[in-house]
């Protein structure tokens, strides 16, 4: 029985204590505008994204997010924009999130109602920055700044 403790205490705090990993998605359309998504869960703008499913890599990750939250399609992933890794960027629990810049084709619709309020495509000089959900603020300054960011 002890050893059988020990070895859900061990499957538990490989499951509880490791960071989970995410992707952020910045979606560019033809026009150059940049597509955020309203989250249900906190009311704030943010970039469209989620959780990496088992046995799933980080491309497939950022064709299927980018689907479910927005409806839009990958046409192009362009390029990497930044790893976060603070464990405090994610209010929920501490997540790993790769972003990326992809070109984004299709019609916006709201796919997942229980996710999304709301997107919407803002010019760059439109988009709430400063009120953005998590460290999408600081993910978004990073790429229109051009930089690619290990933090």
């Amino acid at each position: 029985m002890r050893r059988l403790w020990h070895f859900g205490q061990a499957v538990l705090g490989i499951l509880f204590r490791h960071p989970v990993m995410g992707t952020s998605i910045i979606p560019i359309l033809p026009d150059g505008r940049i597509v955020l998504v309203q989250r249900r869960d906190n009311g704030q703008w943010g970039l469209p994204g989620g959780m990496v499913d088992w046995g799933e890599d980080i491309p497939t990750t950022v064709y299927r997010e980018l689907t479910e939250e927005t409806g839009l399609e990958v046409a192009k992933i362009c390029r990497l924009v930044g790893v976060y890794s603070s464990p405090d960027r994610d209010p929920r629990i501490h997540s790993i999130c790769v972003v990326v810049e992809v070109e984004a084709k299709g019609t916006m619709h709201i796919s997942d109602p229980m996710e999304v309020l709301d997107v919407q495509a803002f010019s760059r000089t439109d988009l709430p920055l400063g009120r953005l959900s998590h460290d999408h603020d600081r993910q978004l300054q990073d790429y229109l700044n051009g930089q690619t960011t290990l933090a």
